[in-house]
């Protein structure tokens, strides 16, 4: 068996703890390399600073190009995502994946065409389904794979969607995280994959090579993926839906990328933003008629007077259906 000394970790909401949790246990002389992505965005964070300050580690920042070190924690910084190729970490301004940059799965993604069997993935607390596909490329190319246990979890969001799409080798409590990876890295037995959670390892080079191209040719996209009606929520674009189903997902020839929640979860405000959008165009409307019916009034014109009145109760008919409708697809929090 392969020595496992890449350590690729992805948090969200609710993993700024168990981060801190993670570090301060692990030791001084870890003979891994971890990278870490936690979704801040454009924000800008003392994330490293503190979490050398937690434990034994340093921490800081990757840098484009710097060779990959055992022993360190680098983190992604903000609105880059952080990749790993030819013994290199390279950062990049690509589209999001997930809605997020940085998101997990590009570095999920490009430590397993790397590393293989080396590759030690944890996915941590966060909402919907960022890192799920990249656990999933982990495991099809025999790498360990870590999952927070969702009952731990501030947000289960990400912890299960990742043991949906590909199940795990340690399913952990956050104060456990550490020690199942240095169990990992000590060589503990992975379990078995079931053929239906592999996937093809040419699929994960090309998309891999799509991703680190930012635009695509609609053709490259045709050899991983599937022409849906579906359209991008980010940018508007056709979306292609890859050809595995482990985890099923989507790109679009400008380079975003999404597994079923979080598209779900951009299809649905879209839905919500079109609606809202109708409701503003109506509510015009009746202001509209409103000024008219005002002017009827001013030249005495009784038959426009009627008119705009009939604009203005059919205009609140509509505005009326709307707001139910939005009742129905955002529905208040129990």
């Amino acid at each position: 068996m392969a020595e496992r000394d890449i350590v690729v970790i992805g948090a969200s909401r609710g993993g700024f703890q168990g981060l801190k949790m993670l570090v301060s246990q692990l030791p001084a002389d870890l003979p891994a390399a971890v990278f870490i992505v936690l979704h801040i965005g454009r924000h800008a964070s003392v994330l490293p600073d503190l979490l050398s300050a937690w434990g034994p580690l340093t921490a800081r920042y990757a840098t484009h190009g710097e060779t990959v070190q055992r022993g360190t924690i680098r983190v992604a910084p903000p609105d880059r995502h952080l990749v790993l190729s030819k013994g290199r970490v390279w950062l990049n301004d690509g589209a999001k994946e997930n809605f997020a940059r940085p998101a997990a799965d590009p570095l999920f993604r490009s430590a397993a065409l790397e590393y293989g069997p080396r590759v030690i993935g944890v996915v941590m607390s966060g909402d919907l389904d960022d890192g799920a596909a990249g656990l999933a490329n982990i495991r099809a190319q025999q790498g360990f794979a870590i999952v927070q246990d969702p009952a731990d979890c501030e947000s289960p969001g990400m912890p299960r969607a990742a043991l949906e799409s590909c199940g795990a080798d340690a399913l952990c409590p956050e104060h456990d995280l550490s020690r199942c990876i240095l169990d990992a890295v000590k060589g503990v037995q992975a379990g078995g994959v079931s053929k239906e959670a592999t996937m093809s390892k040419d699929v994960l080079a090309q998309e891999a090579r799509i991703a680190a191209s930012g635009i695509s040719d609609p053709a490259a996209l045709d050899e991983v993926g599937e022409r849906s009606a579906l359209t991008c929520p980010d940018c508007g674009g056709a979306l292609w839906r890859i050809k595995d189903d482990r985890p099923m997902r989507y790109r679009c020839h400008t380079g975003h990328a999404f597994t079923g929640l979080s598209l779900e979860d951009g299809i649905e405000s879209r839905a919500e933003e079109a609606v809202w959008s109708a409701i503003r165009a109506v509510h015009e409307r009746v202001i509209f008629a409103m000024e008219r019916q005002r002017w009827a009034e001013r030249s005495g014109n009784q038959e426009q007077i009627e008119i705009e009145q009939a604009r203005i109760e059919e205009a609140e008919r509509v505005a009326d259906l709307l707001r139910e409708a939005m009742q129905v697809t955002t529905p208040s929090p129990e």
